[in-house]
Parts: C-alpha cells; sequence; structure tokens
C-alpha cells in the first residue's frame, strides 16, 4: 500500500496516473455537446449506491473507466455555453494549474512552518486585492471557503467590535454592560434581495433572525436607502444598536449594486460597522472599463470577495478584507502547539492568527498563477464580456412578447417570466415557469435558474462563460417557451 503515497520513490506513477485523469478530463470537455445528460437522481443513485467500497478495483485505470459512468458523463459541465445557471464560472487554465500544484504539494495555510512561500503568495494576494478595493495602509485580511464564509467572518468582528465599542462607552459613563446583556441588542441592517448568509450569520453569532432587519429595494434591485435611514433612526430610538449595514455589490437574483456611497454615509453617520458583500461583483475590481461601478466600496469595514465567481477561479477562492487589521484579532486564539503568543512577538507570520479555519488549503495559489499568466486586466476583460452580453440578453428578452424581463442588469444576471400571450390563473403561470426549467434541465439542452419576485415565480440566466453568444440566449428562450406552452396547453385542456 505504500506505493500510493505520493513521494521521491512515486513521482513517475504520479505523473502517469495525473496526466490519464487529465486526459480523460481534456477528452470529455472537448466533446460535451450538452451542458448536463439530463439523467435523474433515481436513475444515478442505485449505481453509486450499489459500489461496494470495500472491494477496489485494480488501478487507477479502472477507477477512471467507473468514474466516467458515476461522475464525468453526467457531471454539470459549466464551461457549455448553455449553462446558464447558477453563479457557477467557467475557470482559467493556470488557475487549473495551480489547483493540481497546490494538491500535490499540500501546503496548509495555517502556520508559517507548514506553508512558508505559500503564506507569503497569500498575504501579497490580500495586499494587492485590499489595494484594487482602496480600503487603505492598515488593510488585511484572509482567504476563505467562499463567500458564505467570508460574510459570517466579517458579521462576527463586527459583532464584536460593536461589543467593545458600546461596552467600553458604557463604561466611561459609570454603567457596566455585559456582552450577554449587549447581544440581544445588536441589529444587522440589509437589503431584501441580499445574500441568505447575512441571515444564517446571525443566527449562527447568537443574535437570532429576528436581529437581521430586512430593508426594501427600489424598482432596480437596491437598498433603498432613505428606508435605511429611517431604520437607523428606529433602531436608536429603541434603545438598539446597530451593529451593521450589510451592503451587496452584486445581489444573487439581480447583480443589482446597492448604493454604496450613501450607505458608507449613513452607517458613519450611526457609528455602524459596514460590509459590502462583492462575492459577485468582485470582479469589477479588475475590470477596464466598470471599476466605477464599485465607487464607495472603498469606504468598507470589510469586504466579502469571490475570485471563483467573476475572477473564473476553481472552487473555492474567496477572501474576506478588513480596513484595520486590528480587528482581525477578535477571531485570533493562541493556542501553545501551534501558535504560541511568543511567534507574534517574533513576527513569525501565522495566518490561523486571522483564520476562523485551522487547516486550510493554498487556494490563493489559483489566483497567484492567473494573474502571473493573464494579468489583472484579462481576466477583467472576460467579466467585460459576460456584463456586455448580458446588456444584449436584455435587449432581446425586452423586445420578445414572450417574455417579461424585471431590469436592465447593472453586472450579467437577467431575471425573466414567460408570458402566454392569453389569460392564465395566477397560479398555473407560476407552475409553468417551474416546468419549463425542469423540463429544459431534465432535456439536458440547458441549464437555468429561478427565483421569486414579489412572490411570483421567475427564471434566471447567470451569465458568466464568454463563449455564451446571444444566440445560445436565443435559442434558450425558444426552449423555455415551447416547454411553457406546452405545460399550459396540457394543463388547461384537462382543467377544461
Amino acid at each position: 500500500m505504500r506505493s500510493h503515497l505520493l513521494n521521491e520513490t512515486t513521482a513517475d506513477l504520479y505523473r502517469r496516473s495525473v496526466t490519464e485523469g487529465v486526459d480523460r478530463v481534456a477528452a470529455k470537455l472537448a466533446t460535451t455537446e450538452r451542458p448536463h445528460t439530463g439523467i435523474s437522481v433515481d436513475e444515478l443513485a442505485p449505481v453509486i449506491n450499489g459500489i461496494d467500497l470495500d472491494k477496489p478495483l485494480a488501478d487507477s485505470a479502472a477507477v477512471l473507466d467507473e468514474l466516467e459512468d458515476v461522475y464525468l458523463r453526467d457531471a454539470v459541465y459549466f464551461h457549455h455555453p448553455r449553462y446558464l445557471g447558477h453563479l457557477n464560472c467557467p475557470v482559467v487554465i493556470p488557475a487549473v494549474l495551480g489547483e493540481a500544484v497546490l494538491s500535490a504539494v499540500n501546503s496548509s495555510l495555517d502556520t508559517w512552518d507548514q506553508s512558508i512561500g505559500g503564506t507569503l503568495i497569500e498575504r501579497r494576494l490580500i495586499d494587492w486585492t485590499a489595494q484594487r478595493i482602496g480600503l487603505g495602509p492598515a488593510a488585511d485580511g484572509i482567504f476563505t471557503s467562499g463567500g458564505s464564509q467570508s460574510n459570517f467572518h466579517a458579521l462576527l468582528l463586527a459583532r464584536d467590535e460593536a461589543c467593545r465599542i458600546v461596552m467600553k462607552r458604557a463604561l466611561e459613563e459609570g454603567t457596566e454592560l455585559t456582552k450577554a446583556e449587549l447581544l440581544p441588542k445588536l441589529r444587522i441592517f440589509t437589503s431584501e434581495a441580499s445574500h441568505f448568509s447575512v441571515q444564517k450569520s446571525a443566527a449562527m453569532l447568537g443574535l437570532g433572525y429576528e436581529a437581521v432587519i430586512s430593508v426594501p429595494v427600489d424598482r432596480n434591485r437596491r437598498m433603498d436607502t432613505a428606508v435605511l435611514a429611517l431604520e437607523l433612526e428606529e433602531c436608536a430610538a429603541e434603545g438598539l444598536f446597530p451593529m451593521a449595514v450589510v451592503a451587496t455589490a452584486g445581489t444573487t437574483d439581480f447583480g443589482s449594486i446597492d448604493p454604496l456611497p450613501e450607505i458608507a454615509r449613513l452607517t458613519a453617520e450611526h457609528s455602524a460597522w459596514m460590509h459590502v458583500d462583492a462575492a459577485y461583483g468582485c470582479g469589477l475590481l479588475v475590470s477596464p472599463t466598470r471599476r466605477h461601478l464599485l465607487d464607495g466600496i472603498e469606504h468598507a469595514d470589510s469586504v466579502t470577495v469571490d475570485y471563483h465567481k467573476s475572477f473564473f477561479q476553481p472552487v473555492s477562492s474567496s477572501a474576506m478584507l478588513v480596513r484595520d487589521r486590528d480587528t482581525l484579532k477578535h477571531a485570533t486564539y493562541h493556542a501553545d502547539y501551534l501558535n504560541p503568543r511568543r511567534m507574534a512577538e517574533e513576527h513569525i507570520p501565522n495566518q490561523v492568527d486571522k483564520s476562523i479555519q485551522t487547516t486550510r488549503r493554498f487556494d490563493a495559489l489559483k489566483l497567484w498563477m492567473t494573474l502571473r499568466v493573464m494579468g489583472a486586466d484579462g481576466l477583467g476583460s472576460l467579466f467585460d464580456e459576460v456584463i456586455d452580453l448580458a446588456a444584449a440578453g436584455w435587449d432581446i428578452i425586452d423586445a420578445d412578447p414572450r417574455f417579461e424581463v424585471v431590469v436592465k442588469p447593472q453586472i450579467s444576471t437577467l431575471v425573466f417570466r414567460f408570458l402566454p400571450g392569453r389569460e392564465v390563473p395566477a397560479d398555473l403561470l407560476d407552475e409553468a415557469q417551474l416546468h419549463a426549467r425542469k423540463a429544459l434541465f431534465a432535456s439536458g439542452e440547458a441549464v437555468v435558474a429561478g427565483t421569486k419576485v414579489d412572490g411570483k415565480q421567475y427564471l434566471k440566466f447567470t451569465l458568466l462563460n464568454p463563449q455564451t453568444t446571444t444566440a445560445d440566449i436565443a435559442a434558450v428562450l425558444d426552449l423555455l417557451a415551447a416547454h411553457a406552452e406546452q405545460f399550459l396547453g396540457e394543463s388547461l385542456a384537462v382543467h377544461h
């Protein structure tokens, strides 16, 4: 069994095995004609459940043959131009190369004595990203597993910073306030279109879902700052404390960017932490033409970026950045076996001092490789392409009487709905949207997403592939319309 360990004696086996795996994937990518085969859970589950994991196969070639049947054949391929579903991007080759390197070397980015160069590369990329945002010389941050973790980490810091400030102020006024007494009085403000991880984070931080105040959006699905101002004033009047305002730069459903300059002004007035969830919109940081859409983000106390969305990186690759590195200490714990205090005094850079994870992959290498091969402008131009595509897609849907589209996209998401051109019960029309999406997925010809807008079912294109064309968009619209029409025709015939 030692022959399977990766070391100096098995380097040739490693090379052959990985090459064989790469060849299989390359062949699959070259011949994939649809984003999905249309296989169902009921079809695939018995095949996978029937495999005896206690009986290994002869070699990696046999395992790859089996993998074809249980994974590669039926995987959803995000690189296909008619994958228009969720916030999944096709990935760039330099990042995939980085993934292969980091998996084999297997550095753990928690302490200096496990990573060395990896630590410095990650820190350099954090500094680079902070500079792109404009957070200032005291900025810092850490790579994370994704946007949900980044948002949680930021709100943890915001919670403890709010507690520190309010408790200090109370002490100065002659009142001793405990953290347990303060937590139920903290409030988080975010738009009704923001990511669900804000609510989940509040619950996990001991504040409860009710600590999150949902602020309505305007007709462009951006946070209504007039309502935010009123909510912040009401919070203070009730003796509560505005812990944080979470602005979104690229909402999941609409790609909308909240009015960041005005939100920054209000958070400053009310001494609240400003967090910007730019998990989706972070690609604008490298856009040669649209960086101005993020104006105001430089005022944030913390920012979430997901490189595995609009930087075309493989999952996972995310980061949470802060304006003031001292606030990261709220998540610091010194363990004698890992990162004792003396290491900080000796200026040994242990990333675990900033992270809520301990063992952590060297995901930063993927972005490093990408920037060194493609450059920031190269990456940004890819994101610009999909934003241009979304604008053209809006024109197509807006001109098509079979559909209504909600708002013009700021980034690359289109939310729309099939309209039958005749009177149809509202619940049946909702079912038609759901049926069209499911039928399209089952056919394997394309993948689209769905959501609810004002209580009604809608369809959604999330455009992150520069290879997608307006012809692809038009073709998928035709497919959706056909599925919806067939459903309505059959349903109304039965009804009558």
